[in-house]
This record gives structure tokens, sequence and C-alpha cells, in this order.
């Protein structure tokens, strides 16, 4: 049996993908992402009350175990 997710299908791409059970698990899609200067951007809008802060988490590598 084989599930495929689709972010391509998805109806509510972009409105809904911060609530997302798949973009918690593997990451937003690329084109979501912010860079620097969007991000600082943001930041500022925060910060002065405008928006709610950005909660964008980035992943970070695990500890490589290695099995027996």
């Amino acid at each position: 049996m084989n599930t495929r997710i689709d972010c391509d299908t998805c109806t509510v791409r972009g409105l809904h993908c911060h609530d997302c059970v798949v973009t918690v698990l593997l990451g937003p899609p690329p084109e979501l992402t912010f860079d620097d200067d969007a991000r600082d951007a943001l930041d500022v809008l925060a910060q002065s009350g405008l928006v709610p802060p950005l909660r964008l988490v980035q992943p970070v590598d695990g500890p490589h175990m290695e099995s027996a």
C-alpha cells in the first residue's frame, strides 16, 4: 500500500500549509520559505505589533546513530 501526498493538487495550499501535518513532518514546500530580507522585514513588523511573530523553526540535523 502506497500513499502519495501531492501538495501541488492541495486545494488549500498556501492558505493552510501552516496547519498541515505534512508540512510539520516534512517541512514547507520550497516556495513557501523566507529569505533573510523577508524574515528581517517580518521581524520588524512583529516587533511593531502589526503582525504576529514568525514561528517558523528551521530543522536541524539530529545525532547520527550507528547500528550494530
